[in-house]
């Protein structure tokens, strides 16, 4: 049976906290990451009807879109907000993670979900982040170390590229050395040349964990002098936040906020901008987003789709002719949720997952 820890790995790969903002609070919040994980429950934040749910289903993890104790709380008690929330849960034994900000922008994450809703096209992120610095390590190993060295290097950090792990290259060849008196040779013998069948094996490895990686190689290394170099490798570009895509063909603005109402399932969308426009390059980003407007206008977009954004902001898109759709900020973000919930049961087969049944959005409409 899968764990609490399961969850956390799989939701780490899938949205790797290392896209998560500074500023924000994700990783598993609440819980023991060692307990069984039958019960998996989705939801875009923790309620007392979200928590209440999670106890009376019996839930082992809420996967939760916003963070939990997201400032910080100097009191647990049945008086307070927090309390009220997470009391019941820690009695219940239900842990709590959190990918957030991760999640808006990770692959197939929140912000390419809307990107896929609204039809677009050569999506790319809105604001790109530089790449994670990397090197590789190239060390040359008998055949008989071949397991036990690439095993040590995989299990210390290496061999990681996207969502795959221990990936390496290994290359046959002769490796030749000459042993002085001083030495003692795992192969061959020292005072002659001896000429060596061995593999170049090549990992990944993040720049932060070079050390780490190169101590497990010498220590499952049978060499008493391991041949190997590290190279730095040039940081490429990986990922970003929000998203800017084409539509196949313009689309006025008031039929996209009718397509953006529909899709999300929206009470309402509200619209800046003349809705007979025509939109062709969209800029997205989920949530309270409005400080994304700029990175729109820089990207020169026609559109630019958030949940909620500030009055004055409003009016820049307006100054700057680009419109705006704002369906709310749990319509952006619910259907991600809800799609994360069938990512967890495709990957747990067996395994209770659902999406919070009883989580509404708190802002309604009077129509």
């Amino acid at each position: 049976m899968p764990t609490v820890v399961d969850v956390i790995a799989y939701m780490d790969r899938f949205a790797p906290s290392s896209l998560a903002a500074d500023w924000d609070n994700v990783g598993l919040l609440a819980g023991d990451p060692a307990v069984p994980a039958d019960h998996v429950m989705t939801c875009l934040t923790v309620t007392p009807d979200v928590a209440a749910e999670a106890v009376a289903e019996r839930a082992d993890i809420i996967v939760s879109h916003h963070p939990v104790l997201f400032r910080g709380a100097k009191a647990l008690t049945p008086s307070t907000p927090d309390g009220r929330i997470l009391l019941p849960l820690l009695r219940a034994g239900i842990a709590v993670y959190s990918p957030h900000s991760a999640f808006d922008n990770c692959v197939g994450g929140i912000n390419d979900g809307l990107a896929r809703r609204l039809g677009l096209t050569h999506v790319r992120p809105l604001r790109p982040r530089g790449g994670k610095r990397e090197c590789k390590l190239v060390v040359f190993v008998p055949d008989a170390d071949l397991a036990n060295v690439s095993d040590a290097v995989f299990a210390a950090g290496a061999g990681i590229i996207g969502q795959y792990e221990q990936c390496s290259y290994r290359l046959a060849g002769t490796g030749t050395f000459f042993g002085t008196d001083a030495t003692n040779p795992t192969v061959g013998q020292k005072g002659r040349r001896e000429d060596v069948s061995e593999w170049r094996l090549e990992v990944a490895v993040p720049e932060g964990k070079v050390d780490s990686v190169v101590a497990a190689m010498r220590a499952a290394h049978s060499y008493e002098e391991p041949a190997f170099d590290v190279y730095p490798l040039r940081p490429s570009s990986s990922g970003g936040e929000g998203r800017v895509g084409e539509l196949a063909q313009p689309v006025a603005l008031g039929e996209l906020a009718k397509l953006a109402k529909s899709q999300l399932s929206a009470a309402a969308v509200q619209v800046v901008g003349d809705v007979g426009k025509p939109i062709t390059r969209v800029a997205i980003a989920c949530g309270a987003a409005g400080e994304f407007l700029k990175d729109a206008i820089k990207a020169r977009a026609d559109m630019f789709l958030t949940g909620e954004m500030r009055f004055h902001d409003c009016l820049t898109a307006e100054a700057a002719g680009v419109g705006v759709l704002l369906p709310g900020h749990y319509a952006t973000e619910r259907p991600g949720v809800e799609d994360l919930a069938s990512r967890l049961a495709e990957a747990f087969p067996g395994m209770t997952v659902w999406a919070s049944r009883r989580e509404r959005d708190p802002l309604g409409c009077v129509v």
